[in-house]
Order: C-alpha cells, then structure tokens, then sequence
C-alpha cells in the first residue's frame, strides 16, 4: 500500500489545538528564563529500535508555532532505526524549540509506537499469504494519522469509516432476523444484498462477520454476493476449516477470509499458517506502546 500522508485538511486543526493545549497563554518558563533572540539547533534522538511515524507533521507544526523554525528530517517515515540514531534536526529559537518539543514528541511517539507494534505483527507473518490490517478501534479525532502509521509499519488498511465499505455485524444480523417475512437473517441478508452492493462507493467491499463455522455454512450454501467474511474469534483448526470449505465450493480468490478476535503476537504465525487471507488486529492503535524520544540542544 502506498505510504502517502494524509491530506493537511485531515490533521491542521488537531496541531492547533494540541498546541493551544501546551502551550496556552504562553509558556511562563522559557519566558521567564530564556531571552527571546537567544537561538539554538537541537536533534531528536530516536531511544529505542522501531518503525517510525509522523514525521511529516513536524515542519507544519514549527510553522504554526514559530515559522522561523526549520525542519531538516535526517530520517523518513517506515523507516526502521536503532537507539541513539537522529532523526530530525531543528533550528530557531530557543523559545520556539522548547513550545515545540512536547507536541512533537507526543505526535511522534504515538505514530511511531503503532508503526513499531505493527512491524511486528507484519514480521511475524512473513512468509504467509495474510496481511496484517487495522481496525476502526482509533482514537477519536486521530483515524487518519493512526491507520498512516499501521501503513508506515507495513500493515495495511481496513476501511475508513462507515462509509466506504460495508461491514455486516451480529447486530445487523439481529436487526434482519426480527422480521420474519424475510426469513432467517442469512436469507434475509441475501434479499438486501443487492440494494447494498449498489449504494458501495468505488473500491468498496462488502464483508459479512460470522462467530462460527455452522453460521459460515450456511453463508457458501446460500451463495451471499460477499467480498470477504470475518471469521470472528475462530479457533486455529476452525480457521483452517473455513478456508478448506471455501476452496472447496471454489471461492478461493473470489471469497476472502479474515481472521479476528484476540489476535496477539504469540498466536498470529499460527493463525496466518491457517491459510487466512486477512488479520484485522485493533491493538495496532488502541494498544501500541508509546516509542521513546528526546530532544536534545546541540547548539546554542
């Protein structure tokens, strides 16, 4: 998947208000201890080994603070790095240098803690057919960055929103199966598929969630118009199931299988070698642990 940053309207106004909430009516400290010529070039130091993320916000957010700052990335974004190793350099004030550390920081650890966590999920599925995707488990507000980051980190994107594809849960299925003119929810689901598939945006799939394997049965005997099929907290040697009754009924290709539900890093080899197509993981960005940087003044 193509690594490209979300569009500047996407995350301006979230840097406005992480600075205002920093900074405020201004920072008491720098003020009181620091002259405002006084200028300084500092580097921010990566403190551990990981994936990074988020760089590309570094130098709009130095503009909207002080826009005599300048940004010179000496790394790049999915970029693995080691303890010690620069990643960025800054230039201008010492004032506008010590507003500006925190919110960078902040950005940067969080981006780059979901790229990490997700380059290990993605290692640890190598040499598997499946792909390591993301949930709509994000922090409110913060999607667009959180789901650059899974990609920054090798993994790739479920949908957006609501809005982009469509995703038939057991509580869709509860809602179709309390009108009994239409038969059980899987029948019923059948009757409206048609009217779904014609509202779909370009690109757009539509997936259909199963908690077992009678409930995936009866999806292939009734030939549901499917893009994929979420395999919700499968066993193992249920997954392994699934996918032999998909190529069995000559769907493989055609019907793609996704794996999810308590997904960790010390199953996911084993539930890729089931033969799945997909592991959606929500961990990748409302669990990953904060990377470690600093900033430090090189020059003053």
């Amino acid at each position: 998947m193509k690594l490209d940053p979300p569009a500047p309207s996407t995350f301006i106004d979230l840097l406005k208000r992480a600075l205002a909430e920093d900074i405020g009516p201004g920072d008491i400290t720098s003020q009181a201890l620091v002259d405002e010529n006084l200028l300084a070039t500092a580097v921010i130091l990566a403190k551990q080994e990981g994936v990074l993320a988020g760089l590309f916000l570094l130098q709009p957010l130095a503009d909207l603070l002080d826009p005599q700052l300048n940004v010179q990335l000496t790394a790049a974004d999915a970029q693995s790095v080691q303890p010690e190793q620069e990643i960025v350099r800054i230039s201008g004030s010492c004032r506008g240098l010590l507003a500006l550390e925190r919110v960078a920081l902040n950005f940067l650890a969080h981006l780059s803690g979901i790229a990490t966590l997700t380059g290990k999920f993605v290692q640890a599925v190598q040499n598997t057919r499946a792909i390591i995707c993301d949930t709509r488990k994000t922090t409110p507000g913060l999607r667009s960055l959180e789901k650059y980051a899974v990609r920054a980190g090798g993994g790739s994107n479920h949908r957006l929103g609501l809005f982009d594809s469509a995703m038939i849960k057991d509580n869709h299925l509860s809602c179709l199966g309390s009108d009994p003119r239409l038969g059980d929810c899987f029948a019923a689901l059948g009757k409206r598929l048609p009217e779904l598939r014609s509202q779909l945006p370009p690109g757009g799939f539509i997936q259909l969630e199963v908690d077992d394997l009678p409930q995936f049965q009866r999806v292939l005997d009734l030939h549901l118009d499917l893009d994929m099929v979420l395999l919700d907290n499968f066993s193992e040697p249920d997954l392994a199931q699934a996918v032999k009754l998909r190529n069995q009924a000559g769907l493989a290709g055609k019907l793609l299988l996704e794996a999810s539900g308590n997904i960790t890093l010390e199953n996911v080899n084993r539930v890729a070698r089931s033969g799945i197509d997909r592991i959606s993981v929500g961990a990748l960005t409302h669990s990953a642990p904060a990377f470690d940087f600093s900033m430090e003044f090189i020059q003053k």
